[in-house]
Formats: structure tokens, C-alpha cells, sequence
């Protein structure tokens, strides 16, 4: 069930190694980094001298009125002072946040470029196990965390630290006594925003939780509306709603009220101390002697300085919240970092000779490339405790088509997943002409294989693009042959652009026989000795699947054709039917010979059973 995105609160495991770690990906930009800590100093340094600038000018203008006099030389030049500090200080601000933005960005995309090429060089076994969500948030969510941490919390930090320091010095410096003053009242701010914060925060998880089973609720509901309505039980669904929705509501409230009352209770309670401190100060003043000096320049200054200490406090406290966010977002960005690449220990690679055939190359000798595969007592697991094959042998000549037929999980796609070594086997061994698989370099091992998938996957490009990823240098020429071999190019000049008609959305506008069509010339340009089909006419109706049979029967000739399929109409004419039960092949011959046997096929064949 779906929920909205949240922004969670996580925090790192190690958080010097991350942060080590992390900044090592910052040494090329040492000396940019050196510039922006110097302009961030100078900005906030400029922040705090500007309110302190208020001493001297308030100080000039009461002398200009209790004097009468009409020269403001010194008023203007104090003025001019106070422009010069803040506008130097907007400019080392501007620098600053500028080359941060650059570093930043630069930073990312150094670590996106890592992530995504490291993730080309996983295993499979790496996507099998994890949710393509959690993988894609790697990309979003924790590489957005490290951008506001460097972009915003990391300058933020250093510039309000600065400014507390520069603030809580001068107050001193000022008076000690109103310095006390102020920070007994922050103590009893921190307190309130406490207390407040705790329940607030409760009433907000609860929200969270609300809003996540309601858009939940509503997504599952909305996909459901053909049961819905072919069970009459639109009152139900409307009434199971309005449930969550009112806990929802009652959550929300109750947050919102919390969250609404604090700043209004932050507010008022800065506006007391505010005039708390200008009643003492004024006293202050008026009895200079007995309670230390102040002036009206000091007393405004001072005054200034109290409504500045507690903003940046509150900015560092929540930005150590981003940091602590960040940083586990880059543990778990490192952690895909150190997953161990896919092993290829292999040799022998594949050469294409001037006359347009393929040779094996082992060391220094060319074995032709035929499609020879065979299976040689192969067991397998894909965790090391259940067995998906056990002791399976089978061959396959050049040019033979055998098919796989068995219930699910009884290790039909396992095979060839073993053959294009997504996987390696444990036990036994696989030859491919003559040669272990695991003596043959993957790259080249998969250019020599082509695999239709039952999930068809297209990207985003035209259907000329989507076909032409089979063979990356294949002509306009050869696409319209594969084409034309898969039965697809009828239906392909019928669209609004024919072979440069755009596909988006993993090609929502076609109809699932026709992507399942281009995936099949996708496979057809690349010409390979060795064709999988893996269920690859399970989503094609039966006029389809009529079509394509000429064009596959084409596409097959002088190949090695692996083929699973449920439908065995589909397999009647291989050489070889393989039926598997639990990892184990039970029954092996063609089409004629399964049937005489009246065994597990013969049933399969003549409806007794169905295949789950």
C-alpha cells in the first residue's frame, strides 16, 4: 500500500566516517572552500558589527539634539560606515553562497556519476534482492539531503555559530548584567519549546501515519474500481474512507494546533523580553551610578542584539537535524558505493573475422561461434541453502530449439539466467562450443546471446531507438528487416511517425503485443547464434501470436533457441521439450514422444493439469 513521500529523521551509524568520507569528495575544491569560509566569516562578522554600529550613530544623533547643533559630518560618516559594513557583508554572503552552489553541484554530480556507473557493474543478483523504490532513492532523497546539507545547513552552521559567538561577546562587553537578563529568558523559551515540541512532534507522526494509510487507501481503491463496482460495494469503500479520513482530520488538527500556537508563544515571549530589557536598560541609564553605565547608543545596540541571539540558535539546532539526516543518507549512498562489483574472471572473448562471421579467441586459437550449449549435471542455488536445479544435464545443438515447460518455480527461467551467467553456478558446469562459460568473458558472452523478456521493458526515444539498443550501429536498413522478420512493421508504419514515433512512459501508448513485438526486433537486429525467449508470447493474444510465429520460426533458422512457455502451443514443433518439476528435469523428447509417453506433459497437453 502507498503512502506520500515524508521526509524521515534518520541518523548515521558512523558519523566521523561518513563525514571523512564525505569530505574527501571536497579536496578538489580546498581552495574554493577556503574562499567560502572566509567570505562567510567576513558576512557574519559584517552582521554583528552592524548592530553595533547602532552605539556610536544613536549616540551622535542624541548629542546632534541635546547640542542643537546642524553639523552631521560625523552622523553621515557613521551612517556611510554602517552601509559599507552591510553591503560588504551582502557581497562576501553572495560570494559565498555562490562558489558553495557551484561546489555543491559539482560534488553531486561527481557522486551521481559514481553511483550510476557502479550500479552498471552490479550483479544481478544485487536487483533481485531490493525494490527498484529503494534503489531510486538513493538518486532522490539522499543525494537531495547531502545538497541542502552542503548547500544550506553547512553554511548556515558556520555563519549562525559565528554570529552567536559575535553576539554573546558584545552583549557582555555591553553589560553583563542584561547579558544575564536575556539568557535566563532564552532558558525559559527552550523550555516552552520543548514541552511544546514533544507533543506536537507525537500528534505529527500520528498525522503522518493518518495521511500515509489514507493516500494509501485511495490509491489501492481507485485501482480497484471494476471490483468495486462489479460487487456493488461503493458504500462500503465510501464509508471505510471516511474513517481515515476523519482520524486524519483529528491528527491534523491537533498538529497543526500545536505547531500554530508555538511561533505566537516564540513571538510574544521575544516581545516581553524585548521590553524587559528596555525597562532595565533605561533604568540602567537613569541610575548610571548604581547600576553600571549605559547610554542610549548602548541601550539601542543591546536591544538589537537581543532580537538577533535567539535566530540563530534556532537556525543551528535545526539544521544539525539536516546534517544528522544527510549524513546517514550519505551512509547509505557509500554502502551501495561498496557493494561488490559483479566478478568476471573470464578470458576467451569474441572477435568478429572480415567475412562477417564470429570466432571464439582462446588463447591465440579462434573456435567458430555455432550456439553449442550444454549442461553437464548443473546444481544451483540462489541462496546457498535451496537447490533450484539439482543435477540437471541437457544439451543443446546448433540450430535446435528445446523448451522448457514447468510449473513456477521449477527453475525454467533459472536456466537461463545460468546461461548468460546473471548467475554462476555452484556445482557442475556449462560449456558454450566447447567452452565453460566462466572462461568466457560476459561482455562477450551476452553480445553473443539475445534475450526477449516476458516483462517487456522500452525506454523513452523513438521506436527506431527502442529497436536499434539490440545493436547500437544497426542501419535504418537492418531495423526495417527485423522488423519485418518479427511481424512488427505492419503495426509500426501505422503509427503517427511511423519508425520515429516517440515512446514515453515505457511505451504506454502501444498495446502490450506490440511492445512485446519490438522487443522481439529488438532481439532479431541483433542476429545473435543463441535467441531466449523467456514466456515471451505470454502477453500476446492469440492473432498475435499467430503473426509472430512465422517471423520466430524465421528469426530461428541456423539459431540455438531456448523457449519458455506456459502456452504449449507455442513449443509443439521444438526439437527438444524439457518438463521440469522442483529443480529437476522429469521428462525430455519432442512434442510426438511426450504424448506417447501419457506422462506429466501428455496431461499438461490435454488440459487434465494446469500450469501454475
Amino acid at each position: 500500500m502507498a503512502g506520500p513521500r515524508t521526509k524521515q529523521f534518520n541518523k548515521p551509524k558512523d558519523m566521523k566516517k561518513t563525514f571523512i568520507r564525505l569530505a574527501s569528495y571536497l579536496k578538489p575544491h580546498r581552495w574554493i572552500l577556503l574562499i567560502i569560509g572566509i567570505a562567510l566569516i567576513i558576512a557574519a562578522v559584517a552582521t554583528v558589527l552592524g548592530s553595533y554600529m547602532l552605539k556610536p550613530i544613536l549616540n551622535e544623533a542624541v548629542r546632534l539634539f541635546t547640542e542643537g547643533s546642524s553639523d552631521f559630518t560625523a552622523f553621515f560618516k557613521l551612517v556611510a560606515t554602517l552601509a559599507a559594513i552591510y553591503i560588504v557583508g551582502a557581497g562576501c554572503n553572495y560570494l559565498g553562497q555562490r562558489l558553495l552552489l557551484n561546489v555543491s553541484t559539482s560534488t553531486l554530480l561527481r557522486i551521481r556519476k559514481e553511483m550510476f556507473g557502479h550500479l552498471q557493474r552490479l550483479p544481478l543478483q544485487y536487483f533481485d534482492k531490493r525494490t527498484h523504490g529503494e534503489i531510486m532513492s538513493r538518486f532522490t532523497n539522499d543525494t537531495d539531503t547531502l545538497r541542502e546539507m552542503m548547500s544550506q545547513a553547512l553554511p548556515n552552521v558556520l555563519t549562525s555559530g559565528l554570529t552567536i559567538i559575535g553576539v554573546l561577546a558584545f552583549m557582555i562587553a555591553m553589560s553583563w548584567q542584561l547579558t544575564l537578563v536575556v539568557l535566563g529568558a532564552f532558558a525559559v523559551m527552550l523550555l516552552v519549546v520543548t514541552k511544546l515540541g514533544k507533543r506536537s512532534v507525537k500528534f505529527f507522526r500520528k498525522r503522518q501515519t493518518a495521511l500515509a494509510g489514507t493516500n494509501g487507501f485511495a490509491e489501492e481503491y481507485i485501482e480497484g474500481q471494476r471490483e468495486i463496482k462489479l460487487f456493488n460495494r461503493e458504500k462500503k469503500a465510501v464509508s471505510d474512507y471516511e474513517k481515515l479520513a476523519e482520524e486524519l482530520r483529528t491528527s491534523s488538527t491537533s498538529a497543526t494546533t500545536y505547531s500554530m500556537i508555538l511561533m505566537p508563544i516564540m513571538g510574544n515571549m521575544n516581545y516581553i523580553l524585548y521590553a524587559l530589557v528596555a525597562v532595565l536598560g533605561t533604568a540602567m541609564m537613569i541610575h548610571g551610578g548604581e547600576m553600571g553605565i549605559m547610554d542610549v547608543g548602548t541601550l539601542g545596540a543591546f536591544l538589537q542584539y537581543s532580537r538577533q541571539f535567539a535566530q540563530p540558535i534556532t537556525q543551528v539546532s535545526q539544521q544539525v537535524n539536516v546534517i544528522l539526516n544527510a549524513l546517514a543518507g550519505a551512509e547509505r549512498i557509500f554502502a551501495l558505493l561498496d557493494e561488490p562489483e559483479e566478478v568476471d574472471e573470464g578470458k576467451v572473448t569474441l572477435k568478429k573475422k572480415d567475412g562477417g562471421s564470429w570466432v571464439w579467441v582462446c588463447d591465440g586459437e579462434e573456435i567458430p561461434l555455432r550456439g553449442d550449449v550444454r549442461f553437464f549435471d548443473v546444481t544451483f542455488s540462489y541462496d546457498g541453502t535451496t537447490e533450484v536445479l539439482k543435477n540437471v544435464s541437457l544439451y543443446a545443438r546448433p540450430g535446435e530449439k528445446i523448451a522448457f515447460v514447468g510449473s513456477t518455480g521449477a527453475g525454467k527461467t533459472t536456466i537461463t539466467n545460468l546461461i548468460n551467467r546473471f548467475y554462476d553456478v555452484q556445482k557442475g558446469r556449462i560449456t558454450y562450443d566447447g567452452i565453460d562459460v566462466k572462461d568466457i568473458k560476459k561482455d562477450d558472452l551476452r553480445r553473443s546471446l539475445s534475450m526477449v523478456l516476458q516483462d517487456t521493458h522500452l525506454f523513452t526515444g523513438t521506436v527506431k531507438d527502442n529497436i536499434r539498443y539490440g545493436k547500437l550501429d544497426a542501419t535504418d536498413e537492418e531495423i526495417v528487416a527485423a522488423c519485418k522478420l518479427a511481424n512488427a512493421d505492419f503495426f509500426i508504419r501505422h503509427l503517427p511517425q511511423g519508425y520515429d514515433t516517440v515512446l514515453t512512459a515505457d511505451g504506454a501508448n502501444l498495446s502490450q503485443g506490440q511492445r512485446q513485438l519490438l522487443a522481439i526486433a529488438r532481439a532479431a537486429v541483433a542476429d545473435p547464434p543463441v535467441l531466449i525467449l523467456d514466456e515471451a508470447t505470454s502477453s500476446i493474444d492469440t492473432r498475435t501470436e499467430a503473426l509472430i510465429e512465422k517471423g520466430m520460426d524465421r528469426l530461428m533458422k541456423g539459431r540455438t533457441v531456448f523457449v519458455i512457455a506456459h502456452r504449449l502451443s507455442t513449443v509443439r514443433n521444438s526439437n527438444a521439450i524439457m518438463v521440469l518439476e522442483h529443480g529437476e528435469i522429469i521428462e525430455r523428447g519432442d512434442h510426438e514422444d511426450l504424448l506417447k509417453q501419457e506422462g506429466k506433459y501428455y496431461q499438461l497437453y490435454m488440459g487434465m493439469f494446469e500450469l501454475s
